[in-house]
């Protein structure tokens, strides 16, 4: 079964992260002399990168890096983001057609009813009646919105944009807030998305759905919130000791039951 290294993967995009360790083991562990000058072990990947290395210090105090499982949940986070993104952006764009419906409802009820007559040739000659389908009943129904109402829902499509542009900047980066602030917000339009299924089923809107749902649940469990998994002081703890153990991992000191939890 193919298998993605995501530690080298990333190493290979963005270069390798070393550092020298202030400790005298650790630092003999990390550094290698070779006749092209020193070379360091990548915190992320393990191999030797040649080079002085990016920081030194402390080994409690080395740069908190990504690996493995870490570098995964960080791919799918920005997935999301870019999702969250994209919607934002479509979702700004209808409260824009909107805002500008609102202004101009009028004419645009006198355009859409002088075009109606072009298409109905077309229909009559199939027996279907244009004038009171269910689109063009749904159509002009809108036409019949006060100026506020629709003011107020391109607003509430504006804040609704604003919330899923905040997400994807938040995951992007990887903030807990904003992980907390996905799973909130999905979870409470689930029941919205359910309930425009029992109208109308497409591919979009199931597979919409689903996306949703499996965001929720994966976010939950792998970011340990609202107290699952240990909460908050199980995240801290494996924050607090990534430091070091990078260091350590890198020299092949940490503990087996440390490595593989």
């Amino acid at each position: 079964m193919f298998k993605i290294d995501w530690n080298r993967r990333t190493c290979s995009k963005r270069g390798h992260v070393t550092y020298a360790p202030a400790e005298p083991e650790l630092r003999a562990r990390l550094e290698a002399r070779t006749e092209l000058g020193e070379a360091w072990r990548c915190l992320r990947c393990g191999d030797f990168a040649l080079g002085t290395p990016h920081g030194s210090g402390p080994a409690a105090e080395a740069p908190l890096v990504p690996r493995g499982k870490a570098l995964r949940d960080l791919f799918i986070l920005r997935f999301l983001a870019i999702e969250r993104l994209f919607r934002g952006v479509l979702i700004i764009l209808v409260a824009w057609a909107v805002w500008k419906f609102s202004n101009s409802q009028d004419a645009v009820r006198q355009f859409f009813d002088q075009n109606l007559t072009v298409f109905k040739s077309v229909t009559d000659h199939f027996h279907y009646d244009l004038e009171h389908s269910p689109i063009v009943d749904t159509i002009r129904k809108t036409f019949d919105y006060k100026h506020s109402t629709l003011l107020i829902v391109a607003a509430a499509l504006l804040a609704y944009a604003l919330i899923e542009l905040v997400e994807a900047v938040g995951l992007w980066l990887g903030r807990r807030w904003a992980e907390y602030l996905t799973v909130v917000a999905t979870a409470a339009f689930l029941p919205l998305e359910g309930y425009e299924l029992t109208h109308h089923v497409s591919a979009v809107k199931v597979g919409t759905l689903l996306l949703n749902v499996a965001a929720v649940v994966w976010i939950l469990l792998s970011k340990r919130l609202f107290g699952l998994r240990g909460g908050v002081v199980a995240f801290e703890a494996e924050r607090h000791s990534a430091s070091l153990l990078e260091v350590e991992e890198a020299a092949g000191t940490a503990p087996v039951a440390v490595k593989n939890r």
